[in-house]
């Protein structure tokens, strides 16, 4: 009996042993897991919200040199920020007229480019622009926001605007359902799913950017971001947007209301911008005239006329200065300024680009080519 006690004291004290060590670990175990949950999921910084008193300048679109898949995997590591959302105020437009008009195609230009034929894309992207015109960190009208930073081949902010993407043609239903969804956006719809975001890019992408600002929606492939701090609440979204949207080259060839008011062809967009021309000669600005490119280039005759627009468009590309002029005669075609009288008389067409200055003109020989507009005729 006493050998028995002692065995099964000594059976007791094991068990109690092992049932010590088990919750022992299940203890340590679920501290490493408190820690492990309150731990951020990756070693990026957090944002830091900029002062109150300075508005921030916007970042360019500067992307890191990552693969498409490195950058989804990095993206997906950012948690959405949920504090503080808040949905935008609805937005009407200002103006009227032509005006709002060109607002809606820059705006409609950007839904489209920026998201394709995709209402639910669309509207997210216009809301960006609507917040961003409202933001002063941003300029104050629709055009101005859209068109920002596209004068330089780097440093847009919206990358359709200075890529070469204009170039490329959606359907005409394909236009004019964005449009429709501009029109919307200008009269006081809304998109709540992205909120007060100033910012956004494909998953696909990593912009350096993104470590500074607050992932707060994802819609489809697109991350939307804020800023932190008070730049990112309603309180600074309080700007007055102007309702006097001018007209931008770029929109011409698609826009007809931008066209016109450069006193271009409103028929731009139903001509071919690859139009048959010789060999184009480019005389780059040298010194204090650096920039300043000059195209002499040898024209078909059988192209209609107003083909010779879109060409000096695609050719003199992003230039903030330009002159381009063209020759269907190609004996007096010359190769440089020193031109004779001759030659000069004979010039088929002319356009002459001048962001510095606000100039944009293009005009025809109308001995050569009927006008119906006489201010698009050359002067003799």
């Amino acid at each position: 009996m006493g050998a028995a006690s002692d065995q099964s004291a000594r059976r007791r004290h094991d068990w109690t042993g092992w049932l010590f060590v088990l919750l022992a670990m299940l203890a340590i175990g679920g501290v490493l897991q408190a820690s492990r949950d309150s731990a951020p999921r990756s070693l990026r910084p957090q944002p830091v919200a900029p002062p109150a008193d300075v508005v921030p300048e916007a970042p360019p679109m500067v992307l890191a040199p990552l693969t498409a898949a490195d950058a989804r995997a990095q993206n997906a590591e950012i948690d959405i920020i949920t504090r503080g959302f808040a949905a935008p105020p609805p937005f009407v437009y200002a103006g009227n007229g032509d005006a709002r008009a060109r607002a809606r195609d820059c705006l409609a230009a950007a839904m489209l480019y920026e998201a394709g034929d995709n209402a639910r894309g669309q509207q997210a992207v216009g809301q960006v622009v609507l917040n961003r015109a409202r933001h002063p960190a941003f300029p104050k009208s629709i055009c101005g926001v859209v068109f920002q930073g596209s004068e330089r081949a780097t440093g847009c902010q919206f990358t359709f605007t200075c890529d070469g993407a204009l170039a490329r043609r959606y359907s005409d239903a394909a236009w004019q359902r964005a449009r429709s969804n501009a029109d919307l956006m200008l009269s006081g719809g809304t998109y709540p799913a992205v909120g007060l975001a100033t910012h956004y890019h494909t998953d696909w992408v990593r912009p350096y950017w993104s470590d500074s600002l607050e992932k707060i929606a994802i819609v489809d492939t697109h991350l939307f971001f804020r800023w932190p701090g008070y730049w990112g609440t309603p309180g600074a979204f309080r700007g007055a947007v102007s309702g006097g949207d001018g007209p931008v080259a770029k929109l011409a060839a698609i826009s007809p209301l931008h066209a016109l008011a450069l006193g271009l062809p409103a028929d731009m967009a139903a001509v071919d911008a690859n139009a048959a021309v010789g060999a184009a000669r480019v005389v780059p600005g040298l010194g204090a005239a650096a920039g300043r490119d000059t195209i002499y280039i040898q024209l078909d005759r059988r192209a209609a006329p107003e083909s010779f627009v879109a060409t000096a468009l695609r050719l003199c590309g992003d230039q903030p200065y330009c002159k381009f002029m063209g020759w269907t005669n190609p004996v007096l075609k010359p190769d440089s300024d020193a031109m004779t009288d001759t030659q000069r008389a004979a010039m088929s067409f002319s356009y002459l680009r001048d962001d510095k200055a606000g100039f944009e003109k293009a005009l025809w020989n109308c001995s050569e080519y009927k006008r119906d507009d006489a201010r698009q005729c050359m002067k003799r």
